[in-house]
């Protein structure tokens, strides 16, 4: 049996202070959040910057456009979503954000490696330990933000945290584009020890060491009391959580695939959209940068923001099954725009309708988790969020770039890749919102037998 007198945390540290109280609880808990989304803001930039350099490592490195989407997908996925599981189970046990600090420093590392990577196999494994440091941080961030913030701001507060996202996503295209261009005009890069790189390695090399920054910064804030429920005490046990998922499977499963393809979606456009813009319109990596970065700095943010806002108000309102509703809406709401920004023949319209749909392809990736942290008991949240991150980054991040990928190199080839857009996204979608109307009478039901046992 797990409680609160018997959880023991592990010292890389238990001896954290438990949040604070009184008036300077909701000042805490904006600070918390802000540590977090500034290390998910630096994941999302080691883990974006790649999208910009499709076109020079293709040249140094002599591979295909399917190659490459190996490196942008399921070699980061593969290892982030299995090791995701049982770092999950570990941030129900043990101390957040001491797993937090590790992971920061492991993926800072392994993105800093790429930089020095002279083969495509070394690459690929320096994108897999990427792929382990980052999947340390959301399931335990999901659960310290739970523990921190009340029910009814619970979907606001993981928007604002999602925001990491768009927020490095954005600042990795914006700032990246214009670093790509600069090292480009570089005839040569020598490096102190490493002697002479190409441009792309430098580039990760200076999005990379930064995130060291971030470790120390982890341990001003506290390990938050977690909110122990009697009946999550006695359901926290491997055979408990299996009894859980198997009388919730439905709600679960449903809620999950409608996120992982809303992921797929978005995943498949945050890879492929720069190579598009720059094939199409004859764009430089700063042009695109700029333009892209600001549509997923600001479109994203907005898109997440606004999901969490409606949900919490439709919450208050009475609405059980809110977060799940917005996001299906959204889905549908955003099929139009997505199949027509890679059909527009004017550079102008095609940004404001990728806008338009990278707003509402966003809504989902706070939502989901946030669904999550409702519908199961406490002491369970890091293992069940960590089996939605497994199935929402292995569809969207592992198959989304790379089935874009395929369809250019296999059906459409090299000048096709708006096709490409156009298809895999506004299909994922249809297929995202489909699967969340199923959920919701399961949701609603699974939310009624949680209420019940509390």
């Amino acid at each position: 049996m797990l409680d609160r007198a018997s959880t023991k945390q592990c010292d890389f540290d238990s001896s954290a202070p438990t949040k604070p109280i009184g008036s300077r609880k909701t000042v805490y808990t904006a600070y918390m959040i802000g540590v977090l989304l500034l290390a998910y803001t630096f994941s999302f930039i080691d883990r974006q910057i790649l999208s910009l350099l499709v076109e020079p490592m293709k040249r140094d490195l002599s591979i295909s456009d399917t190659q490459m989407s190996l490196l942008q997908g399921i070699s980061f996925a593969i290892f982030y979503t299995f090791l995701g599981l049982p770092l999950g189970r570990l941030s129900d046990l043990r101390s957040r954000r001491g797993l937090i600090a590790c992971g920061i420093f492991l993926w800072s590392v392994m993105t800093a490696l790429c930089g020095v990577a002279k083969t495509y196999s070394f690459l690929f494994l320096a994108r897999m330990g990427v792929g382990v440091g980052e999947a340390a941080l959301s399931p335990a961030a999901y659960s310290l933000i739970a523990d921190s913030v009340e029910e009814k701001h619970l979907a606001k507060s993981i928007a604002v945290y999602t925001m990491g996202i768009y927020l490095g996503g954005g600042l990795a295209l914006i700032v990246g584009g214009v670093v790509v261009d600069w090292a480009e005009s570089l005839n040569t890069i020598v490096l102190p020890i490493l002697g002479e790189v190409y441009s792309w390695q430098l580039v990760f090399l200076a999005v990379g060491l930064p995130g060291l920054l971030l470790v120390p910064l982890m341990f001003t804030i506290a390990e938050p009391s977690r909110k122990v429920s009697t009946a999550s005490a006695k359901n926290s046990d491997i055979k408990s959580v299996i009894a859980f998922f198997k009388d919730n499977k439905r709600t679960i499963l449903f809620s999950n695939f409608g996120a992982a393809f809303a992921a797929l979606a978005g995943y498949g456009a945050l890879a492929w959209v720069p190579t598009y813009l720059m094939r199409t319109y004859q764009m430089s990596a700063s042009e695109v940068g700029l333009a892209f970065g600001l549509i997923v700095l600001f479109g994203g943010s907005l898109g997440v923001m606004s999901g969490g806002w409606i949900a919490d108000k439709w919450y208050g309102n009475g609405q059980r099954d809110a977060k799940l509703r917005v996001a299906m809406l959204a889905g549908i709401l955003g099929l139009v725009p997505t199949a027509l920004y890679p059909m527009a023949t004017d550079l102008y319209l095609t940004l404001l309708l990728l806008a338009v749909s990278t707003y509402f392809t966003n809504f989902m990736m706070g939502l989901g988790p946030a669904a999550i942290q409702e519908v199961v008991p406490n002491q369970m949240r890091g293992q069940f969020s960590a089996l939605y991150l497994f199935i929402v980054n292995l569809v969207g991040l592992g198959i989304g770039p790379t089935a874009v990928a395929l369809c250019t190199d296999y059906l459409f080839h090299d000048s096709g890749v708006a096709y490409s857009l156009a298809l895999v996204p506004t299909c994922a979608l249809a297929i995202s919102a489909f699967f969340l109307w199923r959920c919701m009478p399961h949701y609603r039901k699974s939310l009624a037998s949680l209420d019940n046992e509390l």
